[in-house]
């Protein structure tokens, strides 16, 4: 389906099947016809291409204003403008406002945001006075969104891509891993830095790291947000 709708196509629950939903021109109608033997179609209203805009609503984490760019943020907050692109996170997520309200809970340092998405932790870290602040991400596109919204924010970020499961990571005083709980167990304990807000599972699971001990947990919505600092050796 990427390969034939490169833009994108969502899958709808029919109860035993599963049917893939997809906005197509006429030749892209005729590649799907003949690559599944049966398609159905029909008009879509003027403007769907932007509806999704609807669904990018800003979101206010103590001093932080996250939102997209045609929306305007309150002069009493901290913008944080952030055009997601074909990168995760918006701020919308219960995840990234758990690390965003955690972070604001950190003194001012040396940063590493891991698996940085759109990038929307990073440049929150710069406009907190986090510096030098360093994002990593396996998605090219992710490095690329993160590089487009620090030079929108007018903030440094150093963007690159690495595998963190695998590659060697650099040190900073504190990292920011909004990660699945499996990633999470895999990269933390290779992480060279003192404080550690980890997030991006369920309140269920728990982080077992022996280099690190839990200062505070916060959860909404089912999710879970952890604020670790290294433990003494």
């Amino acid at each position: 389906m990427l390969d034939l709708c490169p833009a994108g196509f969502e899958e709808v629950d029919r109860g035993e099947i599963v049917e893939l939903v997809a906005y197509a021109d006429a030749e892209s109608e005729q590649l799907l016809a003949r690559a599944f033997g049966r398609v159905s179609a029909k008009d879509v209203e003027v403007g769907w291409e932007g509806r999704w805009r609807e669904f990018h609503r800003p979101v206010e984490v103590g001093r932080l204003w996250v939102g997209p760019p045609w929306e305007t943020p309150p002069d009493d907050r901290v913008p944080v403008v952030i055009d997601p692109g074909r990168a995760f996170g918006t701020g919308a997520h219960a995840s990234t406002r758990l690390c965003l309200e955690l972070l604001q809970r950190i003194p001012p340092a040396r940063c590493l945001d891991v698996g940085c998405g759109s990038g929307v932790i990073a440049v929150a870290a710069a406009k907190l006075g986090f510096e030098p602040v360093v994002a990593v991400d396996v998605d090219e596109h992710a490095v690329e969104a993160t590089r487009r919204n620090a030079a929108a924010n007018d903030v440094v970020v150093r963007a690159v891509r690495a595998d963190a499961c695998v590659e060697p990571l650099p040190s900073a005083a504190v990292a920011v891993a909004n990660l699945t709980h499996e990633l999470a167990l895999q990269i933390l304990p290779r992480l060279d830095c003192d404080v550690v807000v980890a997030a991006g599972y369920l309140d269920a699971y728990k982080l077992h790291l022996p280099s690190f001990r839990l200062v505070e947990r916060l959860v909404e919505d089912g999710w879970a947000a952890d604020l670790l600092e290294r433990a003494a050796q």
